[in-house]
């Protein structure tokens, strides 16, 4: 009995201070009904029990030569995402933030060090491909040391060990530039568990001499070369008409509210025409990752904010909803909402499958081709995948029904 009154005890204290926002972290609890007879074996664990998070900080040289480089990252930032849509840890899919810095530009302060922390760590991806978007690049010192220094101390890193917490930084000067040791940056990122990888762009000789192979040695991360002009390949797949205009379709179903939620949805659209213009994969990769549990925007659509238990119909001012709303009673609030997120998942669903046909497409014409040096997305994806697995985690796609696949590659 004893037991059994702990156990009791301890899920009520613990959901009690999640509700006060205090114990569980951001977002970050999964909470599991737990049936009455099963309860003192198993609902302390399940519920204390966190979503395992992904933090990738990218580090990007935006130096006058750089300019390649920014439009892989541009491209590729969807595909790196989407790398983590089937991870699981422990049966629980992770939730994945990206920061973005640059650095050795000269219109930065050199007091700075020529640095500049562009999104600190975030869940909101339109927000940074917009930034991406935004970079122009022009002649500076790229300090490898100091951005690792100013990363690893100013962004908010979990403190769990479990957690997977990555460095990506690419350029190609050498390594050893400015005051700060990149020895010392890097010893103080592992002591962190942050990873260090790097990412040099040009000739493995010269980052051998540059020591960027150094630099991911004492940090354990990998060292890699990649071409920072070279074009990004797509391989036109039966599947990429459909799963951009699904993409398109995906857009109706967010309910913009609040102040923010206008420019927010606006936001949405350029970032699609934006990746749509500068390639058609990207246009794809991006159509994907909208499909996927990592694009999160409960900051300005009701749908995700209502889901994620973020607000409660009935305390959202009629100013802050849509027109069409605003004369509706909660519960023709709450069906509507409801309708949009069926409206949603439909669509996902369908995006995904669609996208697991067009990864083996993509895969079996891929091993025709001559293998091709490396690109930014590339480099990250080999890297994060490998060091993500030595962290627990599985990939493992859903499994498709051969209906499914019948209907939708006619």
């Amino acid at each position: 009995m004893k037991k059994a009154t702990l156990t009791i005890s301890l899920i009520g204290m613990v959901i009690g201070l999640c509700a006060a926002g205090t114990a569980c972290g951001e977002e970050r609890v999964a909470i599991t009904k737990v049936r009455p007879e099963t309860a003192p074996a198993i609902a302390v664990e399940r519920i204390l029990q966190k979503k395992p998070l992904v933090q990738i900080a990218v580090l990007l040289d935006t130096s006058s030569s750089m300019s390649g480089l920014i439009d892989q990252a541009r491209a590729e930032l969807w595909a790196i995402v989407n790398e983590f849509i089937f991870a699981k840890r422990g049966g629980l899919e992770p939730q994945v933030q990206v920061a973005l810095y640059e650095y050795g530009k000269s219109t930065l302060a050199v007091t700075d060090g020529y640095i500049r922390q562009i999104v600190p760590f975030t869940t909101d991806l339109d927000k940074v491909s917009e930034e991406l978007f935004a970079l122009q690049t022009n002649g500076g010192d790229e300090y490898c040391g100091w951005v690792i220094k100013d990363a690893t101390a100013k962004l908010k890193w979990s403190d769990s060990p479990d957690d997977l917490k990555v460095i990506f930084i690419a350029g190609n000067e050498p390594f050893t530039q400015g005051p700060v040791d990149y020895k010392e940056s890097c010893k103080a990122a592992i002591t962190k568990n942050i990873v260090v990888n790097t990412i040099h762009c040009g000739s493995e000789g010269d980052g051998l001499n540059g020591k960027w192979k150094d630099g991911a040695a004492l940090a354990d991360g990998k060292y890699l070369n990649i071409d920072q002009n070279r074009q990004i390949v797509h391989i036109a797949a039966p599947q990429d008409k459909d799963i951009t205009e699904l993409s398109i379709k995906l857009n109706d179903t967010y309910i913009a509210y609040g102040s923010y939620g206008i420019a927010a949805s606006r936001r949405q659209e350029a970032q699609d025409s934006s990746a749509a213009g500068l390639s058609k994969e990207a246009a794809v990769q991006r159509s994907v990752s909208k499909a996927s549990m990592n694009y999160r925007n409960d900051h300005w659509d009701l749908v995700d904010a209502v889901q994620n238990e973020k607000v409660e119909l009935s305390g959202v001012k009629a100013e802050d909803l849509p027109e069409n709303m605003r004369k509706m009673s909660v519960e023709e609030k709450k069906a509507y909402v409801q309708s949009k997120q069926k409206e949603r998942a439909d669509i996902q669903a369908k995006v995904q499958q669609l996208n697991e046909q067009r990864k083996k497409y993509v895969a079996a014409e891929m091993k025709k081709q001559q293998k091709e040096g490396q690109t930014l997305g590339s480099a990250v994806i080999q890297a994060v995948r490998e060091q993500a697995q030595k962290r627990n985690f599985k990939f493992e796609p859903p499994k498709e029904s051969p209906v499914e696949e019948e209907n939708t590659t006619k």
